[in-house]
């Protein structure tokens, strides 16, 4: 896609031995059939809960919660949370580093991912994100009106909403500059008074002996290698969830200085932990 972020440096390499090959088959079927599994009784769960709460979805979180949970204790890899996660409806912004994000965000507190409509039609991903109750939109200023009755909606059922301001990925060790068109709808009369958002930082330390980029994916890295990698290590790193004090809209002036804002404060959680 257009936005993609490219480092000027080449990935890392990953390989294994045979003992990394070992290692794939012992995490990675119970990790398959954990997230999977959970999928499963996610949907089954939803057919009761759809018809008679709609959007509310007060039981199927718990589900993707400890799903999430148990994809950090199968890999083996140490997660930590600093700070208070929002509570009540809202927003949250995070820098994004890799597709362990998802996991680590879910894992820390109930939210619901806001993503471009493409990635509902993704193999694998797409269904997972559907499941989940992530948020679709299109990035056209014709859909604004749309997104921002759809945003309201999930709002009122007292949903907690993330995004990704960077609009990509990177190597973890920098966060990009926020696109303050992504904030455009919440500064409409129907949310503006009333929305808070949370900036949250994602931070990974890689494991022993890697590079520093090791869990960071980006550019045209294939899912499938950076996953064996990952299941490969016969020692994980660290990914640490840093909640900052949430900001209300109404105290900006416009899109630009409340993304500015947002992104100096989840910069500065990076910088904390070694990284800028």
């Amino acid at each position: 896609m257009a936005d993609t972020w490219y480092s000027d440096d080449p990935p890392p390499t990953m390989s294994w031995g045979a003992g990394g090959w070992w290692r794939i088959v012992r995490r990675g079927i119970p990790l398959f059939c954990l997230v999977f599994g959970g999928l499963i009784v996610l949907l089954l769960v939803r057919l009761v809960e759809r018809p008679v709460y709609g959007v509310a979805r007060p039981m199927t979180p718990h589900i993707t919660r400890g799903v999430c949970r148990g994809v950090f204790v199968l890999l083996g890899m140490t997660l930590h949370r600093e700070g208070e996660p929002l509570q009540g409806a809202g927003a949250v912004v995070a820098n994004h580093s890799s597709w362990l994000d998802i996991f680590a965000l879910n894992a820390s507190k109930r939210i619901y991912f806001v993503s471009k409509s493409e990635v509902a039609a993704w193999p694998g991903i797409g269904w997972l994100a559907r499941a989940t109750g992530t948020v679709f939109i299109k990035r056209d200023r014709s859909e604004l009106n749309a997104q921002i009755a759809l945003f309201q909606s999930r709002l009122n059922a007292g949903h907690r909403l993330l995004f990704f301001p960077e609009g990509t990925s990177t190597d973890g060790l920098r966060v990009l500059a926020f696109k303050p068109a992504l904030f455009a709808a919440f500064f409409d009369p129907a949310l503006r008074d009333t929305l808070a958002i949370q900036p949250v930082t994602v931070s990974y330390v890689a494991p022993p002996g890697q590079d520093a980029r090791f869990y960071g994916w980006w550019g045209g890295m294939d899912f499938g290698p950076h996953l064996l990698a990952t299941l490969a290590l016969k020692q994980q790193g660290t990914v640490r969830v840093i909640y900052h004090p949430a900001v209300k809209v109404a105290d900006f002036q416009d899109r630009k200085k409340l993304a500015l804002a947002l992104e100096h404060q989840v910069r500065a959680g990076l910088t904390q932990h070694g990284t800028s």
